[in-house]
């Protein structure tokens, strides 16, 4: 489906990654937390286990911000582009598909879409807040 491994950067180029195999899910991310990180009202994610995102250049230009502990947000220390963020109760990393141009975006659900402030009519699915599997209540509402 992807191909193998996709190239990802920050902003500048000083932190280099690579994605391998296939993310676990991918969707969009309504949360409020998502929407002033992104500074967009939506946030594309795709989540990935740890063995399947490897960091190749730039490890110590990582910085990392945790607002809660179920998010570790990093980012590149010289141009603030952000990376990754690492859900380590879900064991899983949410790498921000732009910074890896060559893989495509397949999002199937959205997630926290109570918290929307832009309406998407996609017919995909809308979740109150997690699908059950990831911990949610599983509740979707309407488009």
């Amino acid at each position: 489906m992807s191909g193998n491994p996709h190239a990802g950067s920050c902003f500048c180029g000083a932190v280099t990654f690579e994605v391998s195999g296939a993310p676990n899910a991918m969707g969009y991310c309504h949360c409020t937390d998502c929407a002033h990180w992104a500074g967009a009202p939506i946030n594309a994610f795709s989540l990935w286990s740890p063995d399947s995102v490897k960091v190749t250049r730039g490890a110590d230009n990582i910085g990392t911000f945790a607002k809660t502990p179920g998010s570790q947000r990093k980012f590149c220390k010289t141009c603030g582009g952000h990376i990754f963020t690492d859900h380590p109760a879900m064991g899983m990393f949410d790498v921000y598909l732009n910074t890896v141009p060559s893989f495509k975006h397949h999002g199937a659900l959205h997630v926290f879409y109570s918290e929307k402030t832009l309406s998407v009519k996609d017919g995909l699915p809308k979740y109150q807040d997690m699908p059950k599997e990831f911990g949610g209540s599983g509740i979707t509402l309407p488009e």
